[in-house]
């Protein structure tokens, strides 16, 4: 494993996903606190509860909003006493590249992140992955159940249904349908939550990876999102992993996701700020 660079970093935010909690991250967490830097995973407001007890009360899910949880992880950040690194992982990376906008950060990653506002097309394989909460428009206001068929395509599809059945069982809980229905029709809603200002020269160094098998939120629509970042100037970066699934923070093999985000993003972070801005557009 590597060693950790120098520099005035030395906490790393973790934040969780949709249909998911903050023990999704219990491999990552492990593996960077070893690196010697403390580590938070803290929950989205109010789901500081394990796994079964959401899905036996769901109702804190049913409260989410885009808005509330970048504006409880803002309150969070803004009172550290050094900007941490800031990682999110599907709906979770949204919510990451929110923070960055709003000037948080030494450097981000958006791990198979949720699309921003102005991604225009989504793959079937994002719709049918989002069909149990958006076929109704009753589920805006409820946490709808994940179940082990919903799962296994939409994050367990690289792995035997053995496999996707226990990680099921460990990981998932109901979705929050107002999150869900707020990012997939960002691009109707002139006040969208999910609206980011993708020109700004003055945020922190951001890498969005995508993984090649993902059906929640396949390469084509990463790489839409990380190009809406070309007219900034800002340090932008994308990489894709082949044959990783939505689930990468915890298929085989996330080890090397993991290694790969965090030493970008420690390597970015201890650039002087000058340096992660480029002197003309860079390509993506």
């Amino acid at each position: 494993m590597s060693s950790t660079p120098k520099g005035n970093v030395d906490t790393v935010v973790l934040i969780h996903g949709l249909w998911m909690t903050p023990l999704s991250w219990e491999g990552w967490a492990a593996r960077y606190a070893q690196r010697g830097l403390r580590v938070l995973t803290p929950a989205w407001p109010g789901m500081d509860a394990d796994v079964q007890q959401l899905r036996d009360d769901p109702s804190p899910i049913a409260q989410q909003s885009i808005g509330g949880i970048v504006d409880h992880y803002e309150q969070m950040i803004r009172i550290m006493p050094r900007q941490p690194v800031i990682m999110g992982h599907s709906f979770g990376g949204l919510i990451t590249q929110l923070l960055v906008d709003r000037g948080l950060g030494a450097a981000a990653v958006g791990v198979h992140p949720a699309q921003i506002k102005g991604v225009l097309k989504l793959p079937l394989s994002t719709l049918r992955s989002s069909f149990g909460i958006l076929r109704s428009p009753a589920n805006r206001h409820k946490a709808v159940p994940f179940t082990q068929d919903d799962f296994h395509y939409a994050f367990g599809n690289t792995m035997s249904r053995a496999d996707s059945d226990r990680a099921w069982q460990r990981y998932a809980v109901p979705g929050a349908g107002r999150v869900l229905f707020e990012g997939a029709f960002a691009n109707l809603d002139p006040r969208s939550p999910a609206q980011v200002d993708t020109r700004r020269d003055d945020r922190a160094p951001l890498l969005l990876l995508a993984g090649g098998a993902d059906h929640v939120v396949p390469p084509t629509v990463v790489r839409s999102n990380a190009a809406l970042y070309t007219k900034s100037r800002a340090l932008t970066a994308y990489h894709e992993f082949p044959g990783r699934s939505h689930f990468t923070v915890g298929q085989e093999g996330w080890e090397e996701v993991a290694d790969y985000a965090l030493n970008w993003a420690l390597e970015a972070a201890a650039l002087p700020r000058r340096e992660t801005i480029a002197s003309e557009s860079p390509r993506r």
